[in-house]
């Protein structure tokens, strides 16, 4: 099977060259990365979900994160 065709206008000189897309071009073609979602997208994700369960733990506990940290301390 031959991958789609890539097609370049080179402005400058006019000219237009149709080249088969490199099988690494064709992988991005079917799964792009703007379409994945960015590291600190999942980053965020992940601290507002321990932010939440610390809430819940203290909440559990009964005490405030001042109180935890002296705890701690």
């Amino acid at each position: 099977m031959t991958n789609p065709t890539i097609r370049i206008h080179n402005i400058e000189k006019d000219e237009i060259i149709d080249r088969e897309m490199t099988d690494k071009e064709y992988a991005e073609f079917l799964n792009p990365s703007y379409l994945q979602e960015p590291e600190y997208i999942k980053q965020e994700a992940e601290q507002t979900t321990k932010d939440a369960d610390k809430a819940a733990l203290l909440a559990k506990l009964g005490i405030t994160a001042d109180e935890a940290k002296l705890l701690l301390s």
